[in-house]
């Protein structure tokens, strides 16, 4: 908790015009809570600052802190899906990558420019495994078939690496924003 939560949620409290009590009845919390809380005798559960934070119509986030642990941790999440979305590109399948990129659009940062160039891979993969099959069909000869897509699934798994460890990944068609570990 921040250490002027209790100051913060006080100057709201008379900004909206309320009393210890008046907020007290909107959150079911006791007065005497209330006046803990705003003088950092006590330090609120989460649940308790939702409350208060919708008693007050505030937003939650308003009362909570990021702090650079929970911020490393939200971008090892971040770079752990957009790897497995990469990862998703290691055959030609567009349905894992979409499924993918559907569930986690608004939630990982960065989603839809990976999306376009995992997609952007699997089209010259499924172009490569075309021409190495036209070429299988023509002279009996499958070996540029299976380069084409061990080519493509090495180039998956490389960025899905490069990406998860938070550093570029290679993509011909799309340019690669290298991340900054500075943030």
């Amino acid at each position: 908790m921040k250490m002027e939560t209790g100051k913060l949620i006080k100057e709201l409290r008379v900004k909206k015009g309320l009393t210890q009590e008046d907020l007290a009845e909107r959150t079911e919390l006791s007065a005497r809570t209330i006046q803990r809380i705003e003088n950092g005798e006590v330090d609120p559960r989460a649940y308790t600052l939702q409350m208060i934070a919708k008693a007050l119509d505030v937003d939650f986030s308003l009362f909570v802190e990021e702090t650079n642990d929970d911020k490393k941790d939200q971008e090892v999440n971040h770079n752990t899906w957009l790897g497995f979305l990469h990862l998703s590109g290691l055959l030609p399948l567009f349905f894992p990558s979409l499924i993918l990129w559907r569930q986690r659009k608004n939630k990982t940062k960065d989603m839809i420019h990976h999306f376009h160039a995992v997609l952007s891979m699997q089209v010259c993969i499924l172009g490569i495994s075309l021409g190495g099959l036209w070429v299988y069909w023509k002279v009996n000869q499958l070996t540029p078939f299976m380069i084409g897509l061990l080519i493509g699934a090495l180039v998956s798994i490389f960025n899905a690496i490069n990406v998860m460890n938070g550093k570029a990944f290679i993509n011909p068609f799309v340019k690669s924003e290298e991340k900054s570990l500075k943030r």
